[in-house]
């Protein structure tokens, strides 16, 4: 009996510490209207729809402003896993118990419960120590227990004893600081990510996917609306863009190199590409609603893709070098949004068009084979056509994105191979020939690669000093003493010869010296593939000066050297 009623007492005690009727916490699920099991997905589209509603620019009936400021408050609680979790537990989103509105009774034990809060939580007493417990809407209770010690100890196993010594003491000082389980959750989540400085290049700095980017302060006026507008929209165009903010405060210097200046508001901008592949932020500056700003996101995805008339269209006349061409068939009437973001991601690999076409009539299309629409069809630099995918259905934009990304990128594969063969033979032809090729990046592994011992590569910026070293490596190749390239036998003590269009090729020089050779009209490399070694003339070039060089190179008596970094052909 005794116990029960220090129980009783010890109960009163903490509900007068720890509640007060002025600061009872408003139920943040009801004023936003959503269910206590609801996702952070419904709550902040219910956030979205009333702040909307309530905001005070746009409503100016009285109790709006009011109204706008418990949405937010209730958004701030619902949108923090932690303060949810607390107020789900106590009914106050710091974590202090509400002990308002409660009552007590006896459940097969000395118990306490409360419903202040939207679920509810009870203290049992029992044998299985601290415990947990389930509660209603998803919510927790925590149960303890303990035993009676007749001999007049502590009879709280748990430490209550403690907890009423230091309030009877005065205060917490010095004393155990006792609470609940500390909640392991974070953050909500938002698909919104936190740029900074460290990963805004990584990220976003010309990687050919736009973005919106929010720019704030921790201060800035209608935050949480501005990030719920941009979530929507990166959600409803998910596969399309993303989504990232980024605190002027914090990033104070990417914000600067941005030229971001401070202001009293977050600021929209979409940082996307328009007709460089270099991406350039553009500030969005009309109202602030998802569907103004889900349109100006679509109008700056990029468009890199071709519109073309299928009358006068014809993949040969339009074929750039090593480049493989696609080309889509569908009945709209602009260029589709997952087209234009594959013609963004895929820019410097492949060559866009896209043509509106409603029957599989067409003369083209019956050449091509194509027998239902939507397709895409390509041309690899050796000539041979396909129809990569006819009668296309998708289920949502981010899954066609992803399809067709990995039908191009298989293509891309295909095209890589008919190039390096199509070099092959090329090659072949030319020293058959006595025509030296021209060194990129589709023929480097056919003409200088590591089964041959060295490459003679003729570099020129002139065509005058084209012809010229043209006329004395054709002459100096075919010499027998110098070993030329034997492409049947396929020797590794081979020596192939090439030229080089420095004008074209600029960053290839650059492996073998930092300023390029710009000062120079004309020179002659000798590179070693296995060892990644070269060496240099820099003379006039003579047949007699270039015979003596490359003779010198073969004996071993020249110095070679390290290059500087990877080879890079075009």
């Amino acid at each position: 009996m005794i116990h029960r009623v220090y129980f009783v007492i010890l109960l009163f005690v903490f509900a007068s510490l720890f509640s007060s009727p002025d600061a009872k916490t408003q139920d943040p699920y009801k004023v936003l209207g959503v269910d206590k099991k609801a996702s952070q997905r419904d709550i902040q589209k219910a956030f979205h729809k009333l702040s909307l509603q309530y905001h005070p620019d746009k409503n100016k009936n009285k109790g709006a402003q009011e109204k706008f400021a418990e949405i937010n408050n209730a958004y701030e609680i619902l949108s923090d896993e932690e303060k949810r979790k607390n107020y789900d537990l106590y009914g106050d989103e710091k974590g202090n118990p509400g002990f308002d509105g409660g009552n007590f009774g006896n459940h097969g034990g000395y118990a306490y419960s409360t419903s202040g809060g939207p679920g509810s939580g009870h203290f049992t007493t029992g044998t299985g120590g601290w415990h947990t417990e389930g509660g209603q809407g998803g919510a927790k209770s925590f149960s303890f227990s303990y035993s009676g010690d007749s001999m007049g100890g502590n009879p709280f196993g748990f430490g209550f004893g403690d907890i009423l010594s230091d309030i009877f003491s005065g205060g917490m000082k010095g004393g155990k600081q006792h609470g609940g389980p500390k909640s392991g959750f974070t953050s909500s989540g938002s698909s919104v990510q936190e740029i900074s400085s460290l990963n805004f290049n990584s990220l976003i700095k010309d990687k050919m996917l736009t973005w919106i980017l929010l720019f704030y302060s921790p201060s800035a006026k209608g935050f949480h609306l501005s990030e719920s507008i941009v979530e929507d929209v990166a959600s409803s165009l998910a596969g399309a863009v993303k989504a990232g903010s980024v605190n002027c405060q914090r990033e104070q210097a990417l914000c600067k190199d941005l030229g971001i200046s401070p202001s009293n508001s977050a600021k929209v901008f979409i940082y996307s590409y328009g007709a460089s592949e270099k991406g350039t932020l553009v500030e969005y500056s009309d109202n602030l609603d998802a569907r103004s700003l889900k349109k100006f996101v679509q109008d700056h995805l990029p468009r890199f893709s071709k519109r073309i008339d299928l009358g006068q269209f014809d993949f040969s006349s339009s074929a750039t070098e090593n480049i493989p061409q696609v080309l889509l068939l569908s009945t709209k009437k602009d260029t589709p949004v997952m087209w234009r973001v594959l013609s963004g991601l895929f820019c410097k690999r492949m060559k866009f068009y896209d043509a509106e076409v409603h029957d599989t009539s067409h003369p083209l299309l019956k050449r091509l084979g194509v027998t239902a629409l939507p397709a895409v069809v390509g041309r690899l630099v050796d000539g041979n056509e396909f129809v990569l995918k006819e009668g296309i259905a998708v289920k949502d934009l981010r899954s066609g994105i992803n399809g067709l990304k990995a039908l191009l990128e298989n293509f891309e594969k295909k095209n890589k191979k008919a190039a390096s063969n199509q070099a092959k033979k090329s090659s072949q032809r030319e020293s058959q020939a006595g025509i030296l090729p021209h060194l990129t990046a589709s023929n480097m592994d056919s003409v200088c690669s590591e089964k041959n011992a060295v490459c003679i590569i003729g570099v020129f910026r002139s065509s005058k000093s084209k012809d010229k070293l043209e006329k004395i490596l054709s002459t100096v190749s075919q010499k027998t003493l110098l070993r030329r390239q034997n492409q049947a036998q396929n020797s590794a003590d081979s020596v192939s010869y090439s030229l080089l269009d420095a004008t074209k090729q600029s960053s290839f020089l650059y492996s073998f010296n930092k300023s390029g050779y710009k000062s120079l009209d004309n020179l002659l490399i000798a590179y070693k593939p296995r060892r990644e070694k070269f060496t240099v003339f820099t003379s006039e070039p003579t047949n007699e000066s270039v015979e003596r060089f490359i003779s010198e190179v073969l004996s071993g008596d020249v110095q070679f050297s390290k290059i500087q970094q990877k080879l890079v052909l075009r």
